[in-house]
C-alpha cells in the first residue's frame, strides 16, 4: 500500500514534468477502470489531489487502498511502480521520494544517504 501512496504523493509535487503527469494519469486510469470513478479510492485520490500535503487524506488514501484490497491487483502496483521511475528519474527525484516517505512513514523509519531507493510492497516482515 504504502508504495501506491508513496507514488501517489510524489506525482503531484512533480506533475508539471510530462513523464511524471502521463505516469500518474495512467495510474488514475487503472483505478478508475478497476475500481470505479465514483469508488471511495478513485474519490479520495481526487480529495489528495486538492490537498497534497494533507496527513489526513493520505491516511484516507491508505484506509481505501487496503479496504479495496489494492494491493493486490497487479496493474495498480506496476503502474506505481512505472510512475515511481518516472520520478525517480526527474532531477531530484530521489530526494522528493526521501521526503515523501518520511512524511508517510514517519522520520524514524528512514535512513538518509545517497544511493539507489529500493521500494517494497506488501507486508515487511520483522
Amino acid at each position: 500500500m504504502e508504495l501506491i501512496v508513496t507514488a501517489i504523493v510524489a506525482a503531484l509535487g512533480k506533475l508539471g514534468e510530462f513523464a511524471v503527469k502521463d505516469g500518474y494519469e495512467k495510474l488514475k486510469e487503472v483505478i478508475v477502470r478497476k475500481f470505479g470513478k465514483e469508488s471511495d479510492l478513485a474519490q479520495s485520490v481526487e480529495k489528495l489531489e486538492k490537498k497534497p500535503e494533507s496527513k489526513g487524506q493520505q491516511v484516507v488514501l491508505q484506509e481505501e487502498l487496503a479496504a479495496a484490497k489494492a494491493d493486490e491487483d497487479e496493474d495498480l502496483i506496476n503502474a506505481a511502480k512505472i510512475l515511481l521511475e518516472r520520478i525517480q528519474a526527474q532531477p531530484g527525484g530521489q530526494q522528493i521520494l526521501q521526503r515523501v516517505e518520511q512524511h508517510i512513514r514517519g522520520i524514524g523509519n528512514i535512513t538518509s544517504g545517497t544511493g539507489n531507493i529500493t521500494l517494497i510492497s506488501g507486508p515487511q516482515k520483522e
